[in-house]
């Protein structure tokens, strides 16, 4: 059986008998890509295999065709040219002083000088100076084009996307560093800028302004990441009695309008302890910085999973204004349901790709709306129980006590005034964290459900209202909100919420089955 290839980024490695490591060949993908084009950018979320996929393209231009045997491009490639290849990685480093990032950009710098063997002459001051002249006398030594792979680009700023000042001198400088590229063009074969974000290109990469955007190119939509079909061929040994609905349903789903996918490290972590479903790949995140942007948006959450978006939207990320779909989007919580065209408009409805990502978000979406770390395990499943077995009254009381040991006096009240949507988004994101099959404003042909949970056996239909006591369930029936599942066969559960901004609790709890 061969070996798992976890934290494994360097291509050499993989494909390497004696490590007998499993490897997905991407390299038809990776052919279409360099025959094609020249300047690309590709954002895809953390531990997707954007360095894997860097290391492909190093070892191909290098020539190294021992490292390409068996794999489709092995018959396809010229093996007699080689180009000097220059990587750079801001993955590693601090980059929260100006000192720091210049020392790390000269760092960087001499790395490739030394394994290029070309020398700068005013390394030790300029890093400006010095990639220019690597790139040029690159070219020159080696009488080849260069090609120049730069992998998580905007970790920079990223790390400190909450210190605007910082960010902002970082995405600054990288500025300019990019820029020096396109001064070079006659001495450039090929560039590839992978990253996680999708920073503005007209403050970032105006300099640069040339890069194809691959990030949602049907051509390249599984450039990184495992596809099932991939899965099924390459751990068909450790399939075995694997349901494999279930693994879809925890962790595929990621979609760039290609064939869904998984993220590797799932996958590798999955069959590494054991085949149980855990959030592996949340778990070795930090996804703190998204409580700190929740705190400067007005999101009503229940809308975030549903949200339409365009092109606009999603490029609107930068130091001085970042829209939360835009981040959940790039940073892999949310990906897209589906593409639409309205009155010329490239549309993009929104979803959480997995039940990783559902269980793993919402449950951090709780901590920032109710601060309740400890408690919140127990309500949880008190409310699965209560909808499980139909016990309403049960799953009254359950969340009656939810709202009020949330800490008002010193916590919730100061994001109630940002959130309009406030009582709702806490039930919301409680039921969603339960891996329940929910959907957020449920359309029909006479409005808006603002929450149904479908079980094997039952339906609920659920609305919210804010000091409007008796009015919810009324506006369910009123509308026939139900009537969409009339003929499903399941039970269905009118449920009627009412809360009260001055008591902050729920006043007015009605529901019937019909």
């Amino acid at each position: 059986m061969k070996k798992l290839p976890i934290g494994i980024q360097t291509f050499s490695e993989l494909v390497d008998p004696v490590e007998n490591y499993v490897y997905v060949d991407k390299t038809a993908i990776v052919h279409g890509l360099v025959e094609t084009g020249k300047y690309y950018f590709l954002s895809r979320p953390r531990r997707f295999g954007k360095s894997v996929l860097l290391s492909t393209l190093s070892e191909l231009f290098s020539a190294n065709k021992s490292l390409f045997k068996g794999l489709y491009i092995e018959n396809k490639w010229d093996w007699d040219i080689r180009y000097p290849v220059i990587r750079i990685s801001f993955g590693g480093g601090l980059y929260d002083t100006e000192e720091n990032f210049n020392r790390q950009l000269l760092r960087i710098m001499v790395v490739n000088q030394e394994r290029l063997e070309v020398d700068c002459d005013t390394a030790s001051t300029d890093y400006t100076t010095c990639f220019h002249d690597l790139i040029r006398k690159s070219f020159h030594k080696y009488h080849q084009k260069v090609v120049i792979l730069i992998d998580e680009y905007d970790k920079p700023i990223l790390d400190h996307i909450v210190n605007k000042e910082t960010a902002r001198f970082n995405r600054d400088t990288l500025k300019g560093f990019y820029g020096i590229i396109k001064d070079l063009d006659e001495y450039i074969k090929f560039v590839m800028i992978t990253g996680v974000s999708k920073f503005a290109k007209m403050n970032l990469f105006s300099g640069l302004n040339n890069l194809e955007d691959i990030t949602i190119d049907e051509r390249y939509a599984t450039i990184c990441g495992y596809t099932h079909a991939e899965v099924e061929n390459s751990f068909a040994d450790r399939l075995q009695g694997v349901d494999v609905d279930k693994l879809q349903e925890w962790y595929n789903g990621y979609n760039y309008f290609g064939e869904p996918i998984y993220n590797p490290f799932d996958i590798l972590l999955f069959f590494a302890k054991g085949k149980e479903y855990r959030p592996y790949w949340w778990s070795t995140g930090n996804p703190s910085f998204l409580i700190d942007i929740l705190k400067q948006h007005n999101h009503y959450l229940p809308e975030v999973e549903n949200f339409i978006a365009d092109d606009i939207i999603l490029d609107t990320f930068d130091v001085e204004h970042i829209d939360l779909v835009a981040l959940l989007w790039q940073t892999g919580y949310l990906t897209f349901d589906k593409k639409m065209d309205k009155l010329g408009t490239i549309l993009y409805k929104m979803k959480v790709p997995n039940k990783e990502i559902q269980l793993s978000l919402n449950a951090l979406f709780i901590d920032y709306l109710t601060n309740q770390r400890t408690e919140k395990l127990d309500y949880r499943s008190r409310m699965y129980d209560a909808l499980q077995d139909g016990n309403l009254e049960f799953f009254n009381q359950t969340l009656f006590r939810v709202f009020a040991s949330i800490p008002y006096q010193n916590y919730a009240n100061k994001i109630i005034e940002r959130y309009e949507g406030y009582y709702a988004s806490v039930v919301f994101t409680y039921l969603a964290s339960l891996g329940l099959p929910i959907i957020a404003e449920d359309i029909t042909n006479r409005g808006r459900i603002d929450l149904s949970i479908q079980f094997a056996d039952k339906v609920y239909i659920i609305e919210f209202k804010v000091d409007q006591p008796g009015k919810a369930i009324g506006q369910i029936k009123d509308r026939g909100y139900h009537e969409k599942f009339l003929n499903s066969g399941n039970k269905i559960y009118l449920i009627g919420i009412s809360f009260s901004s001055g008591k902050k609790n729920i006043t007015d709890f009605e529901w019937e089955r019909i």
